[in-house]
């Protein structure tokens, strides 16, 4: 594998990931190494080296910018995707804000883009935007929706929800609550903060008032841990859930011995060796880990890697489709062949479960593929 490290524009870093000197089809990777996002695109970055460099027949770069979690960073970025490398397609943003700031521009430009964010402002309500954007992560209709199915099966009545103040936060508390409701959950509080916050302890102490039986947290990354710490000061008793947007070892060594034993809905890929045999997303999962701990070192593995290993695995399945149009990589043509045959994805093995993608679903899971997971002596764990 050839790697030059490049000055970008912005203060971001490129990294080039080829297998030649002259890359035929070039994947553009949006992510956010740095900023409170790091956690996510870090792991998602460390995956790139583990894609392949040759699919049907053709060579492929991987050209990584780093958008510093910054949504005008990102829109820049895809920008410089577009106008000066040409790319064919792009793996992007790491979240969901970030997704949702370049939107209008790579449906603009016709670059179809797979996001790492997983709101269902994403995907849905598909529209002429939208029609360019898939998603390799679950939706929040799906999280929340197995973390309030988990709530009532475990007799919570009431529930409280604090949430990022962003795209994310909104689209999940929404959903949150129309599941909560579904399922003759009351919600008594509902209180927002902002990723870069050091503190919550008043959004807190409106939700301990309140006296929920649950409190699910809608946050990604390591500042995810700071309510939990707030609710522990705080004496709160009740059960704790959190998005799926925290499952990695950093989340952990920043909540400690506070976030023992709570709740999460997720994807299975991070506790891949618990799942049945005859799991589908077993066997992939365990190959994806297999090879990222063989680079990077035991209890390195996240599941935000995950997420940018099962977009590779769906440009794997869509590429020789795109290829077999004879359209010319770098061209318009070639990216409406690509985008098509990314819609076209059936029954493909991911890290997470089962793609089926459609004209009216660019995610493509099934509303049962999420486990619910738990923190037991500082390793994920199925929650029993």
């Amino acid at each position: 594998m050839r790697l030059r490290v490049i000055a970008a524009a912005i203060g971001a870093t490129l990294v080039a990931f080829s297998g030649s000197a002259a890359a035929q089809i070039k994947i553009g990777m949006l992510l956010s190494t740095t900023g409170p996002a790091a956690a996510l695109g870090v792991p998602e970055r460390n995956t790139v080296a583990l894609m392949p460099k040759k699919i049907g027949g053709m060579d492929i770069e991987y050209i990584v910018l780093d958008d510093g979690t910054d949504t005008t960073n990102a829109r820049r970025n895809a920008e410089k995707f577009v106008g000066e490398h040409k790319v064919d397609a792009i793996i992007g943003a790491s979240t969901t804000p970030n997704t949702m700031a370049i939107s209008e521009f790579v449906a603009k430009s016709q670059t179809p883009t797979i996001a790492l964010g997983g709101s269902l402002v994403i995907t849905r309500p598909m529209n002429e935007v939208r029609k360019w954007i898939f998603a390799t992560p679950y939706n929040d209709e799906i999280v929340m929706g197995a973390g309030a199915k988990h709530m009532a099966a475990t007799g919570v009545k009431t529930a409280a929800v604090i949430a990022f103040a962003d795209a994310l936060g909104e689209s999940n508390t929404k959903e949150f609550i129309k599941a909560a409701e579904e399922r003759k959950i009351k919600v008594v509080a509902s209180e927002k903060y902002n990723p870069t916050d050091t503190s919550v302890t008043a959004q807190i102490l409106k939700i301990v008032a309140a006296k929920p039986d649950a409190v699910m947290i809608i946050a990604s990354g390591t500042p995810a841990a700071l309510p939990h710490h707030a609710l522990v000061e705080r004496n709160y008793r009740g059960k704790r859930y959190t998005g799926h947007g925290v499952v990695t070892n950093d989340f952990i060594r920043v909540g400690g011995k506070n976030v023992e034993g709570i709740l999460v809905p997720a994807g299975p890929a991070i506790v891949a060796e618990d799942l049945p045999d005859n799991h589908p997303a077993k066997k992939v999962a365990v190959d994806y880990k297999t090879r990222y701990e063989a680079m990077y070192g035991k209890g390195t593995f996240a599941a935000f890697g995950a997420n940018a290993w099962d977009a590779s695995l769906v440009l794997q399945d869509a590429l020789p489709r795109a290829i077999a149009t004879k359209a010319k990589p770098g061209t318009t043509e070639f990216r409406v062949a690509l985008r098509d045959a990314i819609e076209a994805t059936k029954n493909l093995a991911a890290t997470h479960g089962i793609v089926n993608m459609g004209p009216n679903d660019h995610n493509g899971f099934s509303a049962d593929s999420a486990v619910v997971l738990t923190i037991d002596k500082g390793r994920w764990t199925v929650a029993k």
